[in-house]
């Protein structure tokens, strides 16, 4: 029988864990990982990302999209991006400009547009906002990882599934490069 995995990656989620690591995931490295780990004949993996709109840093924000490019032709992923939105809220302290880049809706209709493709889905997210699609999932005889670390997971969407990987405490290496903070002002 043919084991196809599909691999679905909120990056946001992703980065909390890889700032609690101190490292950067080697995502060729997490691939061949995963196809391993579930015997897959095949596997797809999207990326959904938000990124700062122009003009709204200090520095430049090129090395993202040649990070997409690489993930979408150097290893095959299907990538998902849009600018974060800019909300203008009024506070006590005065107007602050707060940033949302959700993309719970993107991710979902990918695992429900692909359901037909796939034996099992793996989640690299720990929102509970999830729970349902995981649960939908489950009911069409499909098999849902949820990769997350156990600070960044939602109780119900660990239960939800049919296994929680905190994927900090995998032992094979799927680690790329010390994670290096931007300087202040640059």
């Amino acid at each position: 029988m043919k084991s196809i995995v599909y691999v679905f990656i909120d990056a946001s989620n992703l980065w909390e864990a890889q700032k609690s690591s101190g490292r950067l995931l080697d995502f060729k490295k997490l691939k061949d990982y995963l196809k391993s780990k579930y015997c897959a004949t095949e596997i797809q993996c999207f990326y959904y990302s938000a990124y700062p709109a122009d003009g709204t840093r200090e520095y430049s924000i090129d090395g993202r999209f040649r990070f997409y490019t690489f993930l979408k032709k150097g290893l095959g992923f299907t990538v998902r991006k849009k600018p974060l939105k800019r909300i203008h809220c009024n506070t006590a302290e005065g107007e602050i400009v707060e940033e949302k880049g959700n993309m719970d809706v993107e991710l979902t209709i990918d695992a429900m547009h692909h359901l037909n493709k796939y034996s099992t889905a793996v989640f690299f997210t720990g929102d509970s906002d999830f729970l349902g699609l995981v649960k939908y999932i489950r009911s069409r005889g499909k098999n849902v990882f949820i990769y997350s670390s156990k600070n960044d997971v939602s109780q119900e969407l660990r239960t939800g599934a049919d296994g929680y990987i905190d994927f900090l405490k995998i032992e094979e290496d799927i680690w790329g490069n010390e994670l290096k903070y931007r300087a202040k002002g640059k």
